[in-house]
């Protein structure tokens, strides 16, 4: 009797095998699991059994049901796969698939999950609260303000931040999530061994450290231009909501973009000068109502909250019967007295760090004690 050890090493090579199989994209293969119920199952389905499956037609079931059953070339692509696995331990990457249940649920929602994702770091973070922070490489100084502020507000709140890594609006997502103490992961193009954009290290041992590199590309894989949409789906995918920068008319921002909007996903975008080519994108999709225009945290808070906070908080019932006012609170309050502060001022005056503060006015808005106005300003709600 196998082992749950063996089995599972033998799903992700059958899966692993499956990947390598002309005209079997991830939707595919999702389609034949279903039908098959097991990997090793998928590779004894007939041309008749393919043709009943949605998306496999007659000239495409006749090609996959030859390459299934050619059994040197899938022991050849087995082999392949087993010295691929062999050397992963020493990249620091594992394998999720999609038939393991740590797999990342929101991404297991959409059309064409990956059927394995490689890891640096662990994903343990994609189970809570998610926002995808993306845009353009080129970003301008209003474009970095923006995702550093927003992003640090969001970290500190708990929620973890996705993007892919990219110079500009990616990487200023990443650190500002890093450096308010909060998660981030970052999806990649080519393989989880070559984060690329920053070969140096400045950034990337951070992310896996508080979150992960991730990519459904075997490691080794070359950077092609044709990755990057499939990159983009995976960002959209494992995140609730995504936010749009800077974007071009035609940056792969709006592709991620179009892809949280198919998987029925929030989208937000931050408004820019109509006279500036970086923000053609958001502005557009503001103008078109694909996206909600936001200037704050909280307006994305707000549309995240259910999964961000308990449903009770929400029972008037609950608000009748406030908790006590913590010492920090307290003298947030004392301090709001004077009129309402932006949230610099407020940390000034308080003594409480930034990161820490944003967290208790949110709890504070929660309980109706605080209201935010715009421009990050705080007031007293009585």
């Amino acid at each position: 009797m196998s082992s749950p050890h063996s089995d599972r090493h033998s799903d992700i090579l059958n899966l692993l095998v499956l990947t390598r199989i002309k005209g079997l994209g991830p939707a595919r293969i999702g389609a034949l699991l279903r039908k098959a119920q097991a990997p090793e199952a998928a590779f004894s389905l007939s041309r008749r059994d393919l043709i009943t499956i949605p998306g496999i037609g007659t000239k495409l079931a006749t090609s996959i049901a030859t390459a299934l059953q050619n059994t040197r070339e899938t022991s050849r692509l087995r082999d392949e796969a087993a010295r691929m696995l062999d050397k992963l331990p020493a990249q620091g990457i594992t394998i999720v698939t999609l038939l393991d249940p740590d797999y990342p649920p929101l991404l297991r929602e959409i059309y064409d999950p990956p059927p394995c994702l490689f890891v640096r770091g662990s994903l343990a973070s994609a189970n809570a609260t998610t926002l995808a922070v993306v845009g353009t490489r080129n970003a301008t100084a209003y474009g970095k303000k923006a995702t550093e502020r927003l992003t640090t507000e969001l970290a500190s709140a708990g929620v973890t931040i996705i993007s892919g890594l990219a110079y500009g609006i990616d990487t200023a997502a990443h650190q500002a999530a890093l450096q308010a103490g909060g998660n981030t992961i970052a999806v990649l193009a080519g393989g989880a061994d070559n984060p690329y954009t920053d070969p140096k290290g400045k950034l990337w041992p951070g992310i896996v450290e508080h979150g992960a590199l991730v990519s459904e590309e075997w490691p080794g894989t070359p950077i092609t231009p044709d990755l990057f949409p499939k990159r983009n789906r995976v960002i959209s995918g494992l995140s609730q909501g995504t936010l749009v920068v800077e974007s071009h008319r035609k940056g792969g921002s709006l592709i991620t973009a179009a892809s949280a909007i198919e998987q029925n996903r929030e989208v937000f975008a931050i408004p820019g000068p109509i006279f500036s080519r970086s923000s053609e994108g958001p502005n557009n999709l503001i103008e078109r109502g694909q996206a909600k225009l936001v200037t704050t945290a909280g307006s994305i808070l707000a549309e995240l909250m259910p999964s961000l906070i308990q449903p009770s908080l929400f029972n008037e019932s609950d608000h009748q019967q406030k908790k006590p006012l913590s010492k920090q609170e307290q003298l947030i309050l004392t301090t709001l007295q004077e009129g309402p502060l932006h949230i610099d001022t407020l940390a000034q005056k308080t003594g409480i760090p930034s990161p820490q503060l944003l967290v208790i006015l949110f709890d504070m808005e929660l309980q109706h004690q605080v209201e935010q106005h715009p421009g990050q300003v705080f007031a007293s709600s009585d």
